[in-house]
């Protein structure tokens, strides 16, 4: 009899203790599911805000090598890029502050973009959108910020000597105010990380 009594609370014990591994394997398996799954959250919000920040800054540079290379219709082509790119990016993956900042700009870089790429052979006008563009987008670029480094820009011959700035890829002064004819009129502001 002891040794039946004995056998039915090992069975009770183990039993018990295999039912608490359980439960406690099944809570540890949610909390690492919620965990995988905010992260993922977190890693797609992030992909997707990287993304469409690439495709505005991938425009952008292009706008200011054809600017630079005095290529007004290369320049149309990425002015329009660049306002597409603008009016498809997700509000959404933004934070508020990045958000605001994002509204301010957005109707100034699309507007401007379009100016850019309606003239295709006027690239004197080209350059005075790019001008205020510029400004949009670093702005832009400060808020949601960039994977790649950037590099502002000054040119203090521009506009009758009142100067502008530009963002740029390469530490390199490659002007697109001046093109061709002063090409390396300017100094490197600011490295943005």
């Amino acid at each position: 009899m002891k040794t039946l009594f004995f056998g039915i609370a090992v069975a009770a014990v183990a039993f018990t203790s295999c039912s608490d591994n359980n439960t406690q394997s099944k809570e540890s398996a949610e909390k690492s599911s919620d965990t995988t799954q905010t992260n993922m959250q977190v890693n797609n919000t992030e992909e997707k805000k990287s993304k469409l920040s690439k495709e505005v800054i991938a425009s952008y540079l292009q706008l200011k090598n054809a600017l630079a290379n005095d290529n007004a219709k290369g320049a149309a082509t990425a002015g329009k890029a660049i306002s597409d790119a603008i009016q498809q990016m997700d509000d959404g993956s933004l934070t508020a502050e990045q958000k605001k900042v994002y509204d301010d700009v957005k109707e100034d870089i699309k507007e401007h973009g379009e100016h850019i790429s309606g003239n295709g052979d006027k690239i004197a006008h080209q350059r005075e959108h790019f001008d205020m563009l510029s400004e949009g987008t670093y702005d832009l670029i400060k808020a949601i910020g960039s994977d790649q480094t950037l590099y502002k820009d000054y040119c203090p011959m521009y506009n009758d000597g009142k100067g502008a700035n530009w963002l740029s890829e390469v530490k390199e002064i490659r002007n697109p105010y001046l093109g061709k004819k002063m090409p390396t009129c300017g100094s490197v502001k600011e490295e943005i990380k």
